[in-house]
């Protein structure tokens, strides 16, 4: 039995009128999405809340579940936003975010 999947793929998915990228090599996958508007609205980030919604307890982190699958797999998923990497999971024990999507998100505060 294989130890670890392994994808060689280069596919280019249109979303609502988004290119994202997605490449793969072995046991590496990179999703390229344009930018980080785009991201926002894959994840349902942008949608307002319903301040009516009681609050429950918090359910499991999805970025966890997202890094223990990857690593479940054998694989690595570079999350990548505008060509920048913001997000590598499977390569330690939580997701690694980096400086990009940190000051990617501060500037689209500032954003119209």
């Amino acid at each position: 039995m294989a130890k670890a999947l392994e994808i060689d793929a280069q596919l280019v998915i249109t979303w609502n009128g988004h290119n994202l990228q997605l490449a793969a090599s072995g046991t590496y996958l990179i999703l390229n999405l344009p930018s980080a508007q785009v991201l926002d609205e894959l994840t349902g980030a942008n949608k307002p809340k319903d301040p009516r919604q009681p609050k429950g307890p918090k359910g499991p982190d999805p970025l966890q579940q997202l890094n223990d699958l990857m690593r479940r797999l054998g694989l690595v998923l570079d999350l990548r936003v505008g060509g920048k990497t913001w997000v590598t999971f499977g390569a330690g024990r939580g997701p690694k975010i980096t400086l990009n999507a940190v000051l990617g998100k501060i500037g689209s505060f500032f954003r119209g």
